[in-house]
């Protein structure tokens, strides 16, 4: 775990560049939900205890550390990439999208990035991609946890449109219980239709737009049912 700065940020702020933020992801290999970037921006010196990769952590200590990090930051951002844009453009691209909607949200705004990963672009600022950045720099793991945090909550949320599919606990990731649940009532508004998994494959045609697609039904003990 960090509490501070690495070694990555002190040599930034060495050269002169003393308002960077960190940028990560969360919700890429999802089969259903958005996908959810987070920048985060500190002030040199700053110190939390605890922060590191937002998968080594459970939902509690995410959860605390969150609001942490929002307290201690100079500015914080959040972007989202819709399931279609996510089909639309693939999930790569998807997640640099939702990447530049957090740093567009933040105010005051950053001069330099350290983004998790090895692929990224960005037309206006100088930055800086860190492969497992989420474990070697103090700012990109508090966006790691912020992003999960924020996606966690808004999949929790459909989970109460869409209880059929258990998205409060899987969050839309591929466990048995939710490709089972694909099996039985097919995909919802918020699937990607661009996704599969292999134990699905011979049914892979469940997430062609011309078939039938799940729709909400209210009412005690109702379930999600099929309409053309």
């Amino acid at each position: 775990m960090m509490h501070s700065f690495g070694h990555i940020e002190c040599d930034i702020i060495t050269d002169g560049i003393v308002h960077f933020a960190g940028v990560d992801e969360a919700g890429r290999g999802p089969l259903a939900g958005p996908v959810v970037a987070a920048a985060v921006m500190f002030a040199p010196c700053t110190v939390i205890d605890g922060i590191a990769d937002s998968k080594t952590l459970s939902a509690t200590q995410r959860t605390t550390l969150a609001g942490s990090i929002r307290a201690a930051a100079v500015s914080t951002g959040i972007g989202i990439a819709s399931p279609e844009e996510i089909d639309t453009l693939n999930i790569l691209a998807a997640s640099i999208l939702a990447m530049h909607r957090a740093v567009a949200s933040m105010d005051p705004a950053p001069a330099y990035l350290l983004v998790d990963g090895n692929r990224f672009s960005h037309d206006a600022l100088p930055f800086r991609t860190v492969v497992k950045g989420d474990t070697l720099c103090f700012s990109i793991a508090a966006a790691s946890i912020l992003a999960k945090v924020e996606r966690d909550a808004i999949m929790c949320a459909y989970d109460t449109q869409y209880p059929d599919y258990g998205f409060a606990r899987h969050k839309g990731y591929p466990t048995a219980a939710h490709v089972e649940a694909l099996r039985h009532y097919g995909p919802c508004d918020i699937h990607r239709r661009s996704f599969s998994v292999k134990a699905l494959t011979e049914q892979k045609r469940m997430f062609d737009d011309e078939r039938p697609t799940v729709r909400r039904t209210r009412g005690r003990g109702t379930r999600d049912t099929l309409s053309d």
